[in-house]
């Protein structure tokens, strides 16, 4: 998509489509639609007098050939309640305008900005190129090609501060490291293997001149990760563990942040097998693997002076001949033994071990992103991820990089109470904690192999996926997380 701006006056633009909001208390005169030429709110005001233009939210009004403009048509987005609205908002309202226009072969837009601030620039940019992305690559019928080729960002002759168009790059590298991790999570496991994962990890590492290692089979066994070797010993699918850094000259020592990704790319539960209804969806089972890659490809290109270090353990969990089986007793790359109780709770499994390799590597705080329970979709349901941690200021610090970058998270308790839930009585810990607190004792268990690191762990479980469609975001992948550690990065370093 081409992104550039326009300062011409706003009734001399000639685009197949010009888009302006505007809120419910004054459909006709507010937002960005007062920009307009008079005649053209003249239209504007008959049809919210006939009830057609009301301003509620995602309301998209058309007008095709408007008085007062030179756009083939005009298309007026309901932006709600102006008490409600925030950059989040904004980001969604380009994002409606995208998605209504696109499914009527509109490839150029015109988006009438409210302010250049570059923060409410980033928010447009992002907002369209998440909107303009549907997961259905790989069907065959014929369908028109549907995107959009071009935005247009209409100043209506307001001067553009020096950091306009370091915003608009902002906005387009976070809108494309997030959908980057879509596409991966949107891929079949039979496609998306945990070999081509690591494929795609090193040409993406390629692009964006990042280091990237990736370790097999022997390695894995040789760094004696008896809990990622456990999962992965019972599929044919090789296990791969993927290493990025990112580590820029001229950046602090401290902190080495580790960015830890769940990597399972089809989770079939193992010999606890997971009911065959809705198991099709397992092929996400990666997502926080992709969140970490996407983060990794928008930090190579926005360049914050702080050291990072992705880590992606990769692996089907499949319940093969060779497949590790409930009773089992493992050891871990900590020392620490493990009694497998369930082994469809691989996700903690794998993580342990890549936490403790982590902490090898020289990372002096762990943030890990997973799939890991759907006893946080219970609590939080798929709008809200679950954020637990022993370290408050790094709790603290992601929660406040949510808010700032638009995403929904809630902090969850970890208590010294919940350990007793998964003590096993034959080894150091069990793998489970039964099905109340399932979240949490979920999130303890990873968290005690990050010893006295500062730690914190995202449940994605919920957010990774929309079932139901938007106005402004497709059906499929979100991309969840990207934004909010991006942010959490970016702030950190400055």
């Amino acid at each position: 998509m081409k992104i550039e701006f326009v300062s011409t006056p706003l009734a001399d633009i000639s685009s197949p489509a010009l888009a302006a909001y505007s809120f419910e208390e004054a459909p006709t005169s507010s937002g960005t639609v007062e920009k307009l030429p008079e005649e053209t709110r003249g239209l504007l005001q008959e049809m919210n007098k006939g009830g057609e233009l009301t301003g509620k939210a995602f309301e998209c009004t058309p007008l095709r050939w408007p008085d007062g403009v030179s756009a083939d048509r005009l298309l007026v987005v309901g932006a709600g309640k102006s008490q409600k609205f925030s950059e989040t908002q904004l980001r969604h309202l380009a994002g409606a305008a995208v998605r209504h226009l696109r499914s009527r072969g509109v490839k150029q837009i015109a988006w009438v900005l409210g302010s250049v601030a570059p923060s409410t620039i980033t928010a447009v940019v992002e907002g369209a190129l998440l909107a303009d992305y549907d997961a259905d690559s790989y069907r065959t019928e014929s369908k028109d090609e549907k995107g959009i080729d071009a935005l247009i960002l209409a100043t209506g002759g307001e001067p553009l501060p020096v950091e306009a168009h370091a915003a608009i790059e902002r906005g387009r590298i976070l809108g494309e490291a997030e959908n980057f991790a879509r596409d991966l999570v949107n891929e079949p496991s039979n496609r998306l293997t945990p070999t081509r994962l690591a494929e795609q990890a090193e040409k993406m590492a390629v692009q964006f001149g990042l280091a990237c290692e990736v370790l097999g089979p022997e390695e894995i066994q040789k760094l004696k990760m008896g809990a990622f070797w456990a999962v992965a010993q019972g599929s044919r699918e090789p296990a791969r563990l993927i290493v990025i850094r990112y580590l820029p000259e001229g950046a602090p020592a401290e902190p080495v942040i580790g960015l830890i990704g769940k990597g399972i790319t089809f989770d079939s539960g193992g010999i606890s097998i997971k009911p065959s209804e809705n198991m099709h969806e397992m092929k996400t089972d990666m997502a926080g693997g992709a969140t970490m890659l996407g983060v990794m490809q928008a930090v190579a290109q926005l360049k914050p002076l702080v050291r990072v270090i992705a880590l992606i353990p990769a692996t089907e969990n499949m319940p093969g001949g060779n497949a590790y089986k409930p009773g089992d007793v493992i050891t871990s790359m900590s020392g620490k033994t493990i009694e497998v109780l369930n082994t469809d709770a691989e996700g903690r499994l794998v993580l342990a071990d890549a936490l403790t390799y982590a902490r090898r590597l020289g990372c002096t705080v762990l943030i890990d992103a997973a799939t890991l329970t759907a006893a946080v979709m219970i609590a939080l349901g798929s709008i809200t991820t679950g954020v637990f941690g022993w370290n408050k200021d790094w709790v603290n610090r992601i929660l406040a990089a949510a808010h700032h970058a638009g995403e929904k998270m809630w902090q969850l308790p970890v208590d010294e109470d919940y350990r007793d839930l998964y003590k096993s009585s034959i080894a150091d810990l069990a793998n489970t904690g039964g099905r109340y607190g399932g979240a949490i004792t979920g999130a303890m268990f990873i968290g005690e192999f990050a010893g006295d690191t500062p730690w914190v762990h995202l449940d994605i479980a919920g957010t990774r996926w929309a079932n139901d469609e938007k106005p402004y975001r497709a059906k499929g992948p979100t991309g969840h997380g990207v934004r909010t550690l991006v942010q959490l990065l970016t702030d950190f370093a400055s």
